[in-house]
């Protein structure tokens, strides 16, 4: 019975359902937010039933996991290899991102809300924000190895945690834009604070905010 269900769910006309039922989730969402975009809203759009959504993905939580994956692969579907670039393209690829995120404040919404609930124990989207910042952050560090491979010098100690911050500046950037919109450039701020992360780690800088005795313990 399951090698039946698995067979079934690999069928052409399936995929190609649950991708149409994607794409229409990602509307949904991205112009109602993770709130008010609703099952029946989805169902009505792709001309199913609300019982046929919940078929496909189960639950509105696991919808959402799906739409934030199928966001991730429509954002690298672009590129020759359909996998975010390394080197200095791979910064270049986060700052777009960032600017591209500013269009889509509901898709943006519902990203911050699920990663924020996955640090709780058994939460449905845990697994799914570990590995993405688990992955990103060594892609980050991948990065940084090829360019200062490029240049002819060492890694620095320096890039896991630039790899680190720079996510940790992206996501909470989103919510700073997402309280408020009007003040907050989203694309430009995201872009001067990578900027300057890479910029510390490539070209480093005696630090203007460390204490004399912070200086003398670190030496």
């Amino acid at each position: 019975m399951a090698t039946a269900k698995k067979q079934t769910r690999s069928r052409p006309e399936t995929i190609a359902r649950r991708r149409e039922i994607l794409r229409a989730a990602t509307d949904i969402f991205g112009s109602k937010g993770s709130v008010n975009g609703t099952l029946t809203d989805i169902a009505e759009q792709v001309g199913m039933t609300h019982a046929g959504i919940l078929h496909h993905f189960g639950s509105k939580d696991q919808l959402l996991m799906e739409v934030l994956t199928y966001r991730d692969e429509s954002d690298v579907d672009h590129l020759e290899e359909k996998h975010i670039p390394t080197g200095i393209e791979f910064f270049r690829h986060l700052v777009r991102t960032a600017f591209s995120n500013a269009h889509r404040a509901g898709l943006v919404q519902a990203y911050a809300v699920l990663s924020a609930e996955s640090v709780t124990d058994d939460h449905a989207a845990r697994d799914y924000f570990e590995d993405r910042y688990r992955t990103l952050r060594q892609e980050a560090v991948e990065a940084f190895t090829q360019i200062c491979a490029e240049r002819g010098v060492a890694t620095p100690e320096t890039a896991y945690r630039a790899g680190a911050g720079i996510l940790a500046v992206m996501d909470g950037l989103q919510v700073q834009w997402l309280l408020d919109p009007t003040n907050i450039e989203l694309g430009e701020t995201s872009e001067f604070a990578i900027e300057a992360i890479v910029s510390a780690v490539l070209s480093p800088q005696p630090s203007p905010l460390r204490e004399p005795a912070l200086e003398a313990v670190a030496d």
